[in-house]
């Protein structure tokens, strides 16, 4: 293994000693070993000021590079070593949670049947805390939902049907979904190809926001789109209802 002093590694990287001295205060650089007054350096530094180079000179900032060191030292991939697998992985959910015992999910369920609250917990609504079995606390992971099922229980409406109901919505929405990553994924790679990784600071920048904007965007016209057809959808059948309520008049009428 080839040693340096610090001013034969600066000219071997075509970098400065005062840029290996910054590069060593920010961590991105291991120290030198000390032998007596002197400093020395090995290929390994030599190595990484090279890739410090390469990745200034597409663009990228210091703190990017020194995120990419970071995540490349704990085996993490391409992706999150330039910052997108945070970004892809954030949930688009951002629904209220809270820990109650079990007997206050049976209350707010109106039941303790373990296959009803397998259901719920498969639509990732509830998940057990600890390993007690029958569990003793939950997290309800989406309090918002649960409260609306306890609305509908109130006046009438079994957890059984609307559990069906979360089941048909589910589908309907994983469709939705995939309609919006798949639209979002050929824009991403428009002029580029499939499996494309940003390669300077600034492609890493566009993607990141781009799909930042693109889970804000994709919630806002979700749901307003949703809304839109539920008042298409009602005025439908509140017309047919309604047509078939007069029908059934005029037959007892006649």
């Amino acid at each position: 293994m080839t040693e340096y002093r610090i001013d034969d590694l600066a000219r071997a990287a075509g970098t400065t000693t005062r840029n290996v001295r910054g590069y060593q205060d920010r961590g991105l650089i291991p120290r030198p070993i000390r032998r007596g007054r002197i400093a020395i350096y090995s290929d390994e530094h030599l190595a990484k000021l090279r890739v410090i180079n390469d990745l200034l000179a597409r663009g990228f900032t210091m703190t990017h590079i020194g995120d990419f060191f970071k995540r490349v030292q704990t085996g993490d991939d391409i992706a999150e070593s330039l910052g997108l697998r945070e970004v892809v992985s954030r949930p688009w959910s951002q629904t209220p949670t809270d820990t109650v015992t079990a007997a206050e999910l049976h209350a707010k369920l109106n039941t303790s049947d373990p296959k009803l609250l397998s259901r719920v917990r498969e639509f990732g609504l509830i998940e057990p805390i600890g390993d007690d079995d029958p569990p003793r606390q939950y997290m309800i992971k989406d309090v918002e939902t649960i409260d609306a099922y306890q609305r509908l229980m109130q006046i009438g409406i079994p957890l059984p049907y609307i559990l069906d109901l979360q089941r048909q919505l589910d589908e309907d929405m994983d469709r939705a979904a995939k309609t919006l990553i798949s639209a979002g994924r050929r824009a991403i790679t428009e002029g580029r190809f499939d499996g494309w990784i940003p390669e300077s600071g600034a492609e890493s920048d566009w993607a990141s926001t781009f799909l930042g904007e693109l889970k804000v965007t994709g919630r806002v016209a979700a749901h307003n789109t949703l809304y839109r057809a539920l008042d298409r959808e009602l005025a439908r059948q509140l017309d047919d209802y309604l047509a078939v309520a007069r029908e059934r008049r005029d037959q007892r009428e006649s």
